[in-house]
């Protein structure tokens, strides 16, 4: 591969007795504001596209992930006021547009058209939250992929967007006051000017700002100017008397609650829980009585209630901690329902408000639940239901009568009963029993298969089955699916977590590296015809794990990764994940760190399987330096022939917000790559 003279520098740190060098440094410059890395951005790409022009899968994948992307999809609905407010996408559109319904079998209207904002389809409707009387929209603007969010107001009856005009709105809850004469949200300081995808985010405020005022006029709610690196994120109890705010750190559960009566005129915040120790979710409230969720003494989580009356709320255990892992709750329709994890897969359980058990919500199937909408009052709820096989369906649940119906279900152009979904336990290095689920095509003749091998294995989040369109069109070609719960994420409860970071955070990478081996072990894959794929901590996975075991692998997707795990906590989001990764600066966690990082660690004379790599330019949580220095490190060293190229996306970020167009071509591009070093045959659909 011709690939980019890529110039070096002699930057280098001394740490701890170590001189590491950093010769790619000036690649962490904003490409917006440093024309020498446009530059190279533009050449890197060239490279790339020369090469994914020659691949004839290319447009196979292209055409048939249009078409399997080409289907109406509904969000779940979330009632207020008698109106029903959700997204939808009838197909191809670039963005989903937001409708409302005057009743559940109304026809809906057209509230926000995101599509319209932009040329390139780049801009985005982000988070969205109906007022009380159900008569305004509260929603937020997401340009470019960026994680900064611009708030507004509509007024619903008559589509009007008010002068209301919120910016620098980043990493927030949006909660509306009862009388919906205005809103809570948190925001950063406005960041310097060229430094807005960069800066670090410390010193989170909340504010009240009261509809018809200017941004400047805003209330200061809660702020610790003392403990800049704490973040806070705040919500309205359904009864409108409370202000709940949850404070944090890092990306661990660990938080503190303030409180603050919403009733009483000149109520100070109140902490009722301190100490950054625990998980506490707010299920509901009755009147002061406040249902959590929360992992203290459970490590797989339980549900408790407290009274916030006293000065020191004691703690009544409601639903004690069991095999399963509890992943959330809420008072719906009179009853606690409940969401858990079992063996990576979802089941809904109901519990009466004193936690005497109710029976279960009747599911459709093995997969995941997501997005469980409803009040306390009404027993009409929503939720999706979705698997690897079978696309996200809407249902809505009648709490009193337990039925279940279909709200939206798809239609789309493939037939769910050709594919076979399996889970099987493999033993990782150390002996520990990981999960992983296995999709492919039932008429797949025996043997060995192309097969993709996907994980994410950080901070406390569980890989569930999930419908992909793209996918599917991985596995139409006869190419396997593999989904490796690795420790680290959240499968099995604290324990899980635990066991995949900070020190140990090697055991994650094992268990990848043993999940391999046992596709192998088992005919499923051989090494020649294996790719893997991972994102932003998973891009980090892919990486690490093939540094360690490029013998490994065929074909390699590391996307939007942190590649540099000695100056990851320098920007944006970046400090908040040592409470996964550790710290840079402190001994005994940069050996860990300086062990593993991707980019410290391609070490030449070994041959390294075909890689490209993933970015975007308006990535500000992973930002794009972690891969374009990661990218100039692979193209430099001596790793064999295959090509080591990087695709960086324009007027794109971490992936929140991508248009349709963009997640086409990134996906057919991924797939026509990982198939030319797999050995397969793409072949048109039909």
């Amino acid at each position: 591969m011709n690939y980019p003279d890529t110039k070096r520098d002699d930057s280098i740190d001394e740490q701890f007795g170590e001189r590491v060098a950093d010769p790619y440094r000036w690649l962490e410059n904003d490409v917006r504001a440093d024309p020498e890395v446009a530059q190279w951005v533009a050449a890197e790409n060239a490279v790339t596209d020369a090469y994914l022009a020659t691949l004839t899968g290319r447009d196979i994948f292209a055409a048939r992930l249009t078409k399997l992307l080409d289907y109406e999809r509904f969000g779940v609905p979330v009632k207020k006021g008698g109106r029903y407010f959700y997204l939808r996408n009838s197909g191809l559109q670039n963005q989903a547009l937001l409708f409302v319904r005057e009743s559940l079998d109304a026809p809906g209207r057209v509230l926000i058209d995101p599509n319209s904002w932009s040329a390139d389809g780049a801009t985005a409707l982000g988070e969205w939250v109906p007022s009380e009387d159900g008569n305004r929209i509260l929603y937020t603007v997401q340009d470019g992929g960026t994680d900064w969010r611009t708030v507004k107001t509509m007024d619903v009856a008559t589509g009007t967007v008010a002068d209301d005009h919120v910016a620098w709105v980043k990493f927030s809850n949006l909660a509306w006051a009862k009388d919906s004469s205005g809103f809570y949200y948190s925001r950063f300081a406005q960041p310097a000017e060229g430094a807005e995808f960069q800066a670090l985010n410390e010193n989170q405020q909340v504010f009240f700002h009261r509809l018809g005022t200017t941004q400047s006029a805003d209330t200061l709610v809660y702020a610790t100017p003392d403990r800049p690196r704490l973040g806070h994120s705040a919500q309205v109890t359904e009864d409108g008397q409370w202000l709940v705010i949850t404070t944090h750190e890092g990306t661990d559960n660990r938080y503190e609650i303030t409180i603050l009566d919403l009733t009483q005129a000149g109520a100070e915040p109140r902490t009722i829980v301190k100490g950054l120790e625990n998980e506490w979710s707010l299920a509901g409230s009755v009147g002061p009585l406040f249902y959590w969720t929360t992992n203290k003494d459970a490590p797989r989580s339980r549900i408790v209630s407290m009274d916030v009356r006293e000065a020191e709320p004691a703690i009544s255990e409601l639903v004690p901690q069991g095999e399963a892992v509890l992943e959330g709750a809420a008072i719906l329709g009179g009853k606690l329902i409940a969401s858990w994890l079992v063996d990576v897969k979802s089941e809904l359980r109901r519990y009466d408000l004193d936690g005497t058990p109710d029976g279960l919500v009747a599911l459709p199937g093995i997969g995941s639940v997501a997005g469980v909408s409803g009040t306390a009052a009404d027993p009409e709820l929503f939720y999706a239901f979705t698997s690897f096989a079978t696309p996200t369906t809407v249902y809505r649940y009648d709490v009193a009568t337990g039925a279940a119906t279909a709200w939206a279900a798809p239609d789309v152009a493939f037939d769910p009963g050709l594919y076979e979904v399996s889970q099987r336990f493999y033993a990782s290095k150390d002996g520990t029993r990981v999960p992983m689920f296995i999709v492919r095509r039932k008429d797949l003749p025996p043997g060995p298969a192309p097969t993709l091998l996907y994980a994410y294995g950080g901070f406390n989040i569980s890989v569930t089955p999930a419908y992909s369109g793209a996918r599917i069109a991985w596995l139409e070609q006869g190419g396997v699916l593999a989904i490796a719960n690795i420790r680290g994420g959240g499968e099995y409860g604290k324990a899980w977590h635990d066991g995949g970071r900070l020190a140990n955070k090697q055991n994650g990478f094992d268990d990848f590296i043993a999940a391999a081996e046992d596709l192998i072990a088992e005919g499923v894959t051989t090494k020649d015809r294996l790719a893997i794929q991972g994102g932003s901590n998973g891009g980090l996975l892919v990486g690490a794990v093939v540094n360690q075991r490029p013998d490994l692998f065929a074909a390699a997707l590391p996307q939007v990764g942190v590649m540099d795990m000695l100056r990851f906590d320098r920007f944006t989001a970046g400090r908040y994940w040592v409470d996964d990764y550790g710290h840079p600066s402190k001994e005994a966690d940069f050996r860990v760190l300086y062990a593993y990082s991707p980019y410290h660690n391609i070490r030449g004379g070994r041959d390294y399987p075909a890689i490209m790599i993933g970015t975007a330019d308006t990535d500000d949580r992973v930002v794009p330096g972690h891969s374009f220095k990661y990218a100039a490190a692979l193209q430099a060293a001596n790793i064999g022939p295959k090509p080591h190229l990087i695709r960086i996306e324009t007027r794109a970020g971490h992936g929140s917000g991508k248009p349709t167009d963009k997640i086409i071509a990134e996906a057919a591009d991924n797939w026509a790559f990982a198939a030319a070093w797999t050995g397969m045959t793409v072949k048109p659909a039909g």
